[in-house]
């Protein structure tokens, strides 16, 4: 089961038609923080980091901030 399962296009649109990828991205959230640890990304072992797009394809931008 995926998301396109748990979210199927809606009869309610919005004006840009695109409510079911704004649900998908809520549940999804749109931030995420990391740890690094003597220059490396700490992540488990079956961790990844993946960018997700529900209204595309479109340009992006992405912000990284390390602090």
């Amino acid at each position: 089961m995926g998301l396109k399962d748990i979210v199927r296009e809606l009869p309610f649109k919005h004006s840009e038609g695109n409510s079911d990828a704004h649900i998908k991205s809520s549940l999804m959230g749109s931030s995420v923080n990391l740890i690094i640890d003597k220059g490396e990304l700490v992540l488990g072992t079956w961790q990844g980091i993946m960018f997700c797009e529900f209204d595309g394809p479109r340009s992006r931008n992405v912000v990284v901030k390390i602090v």
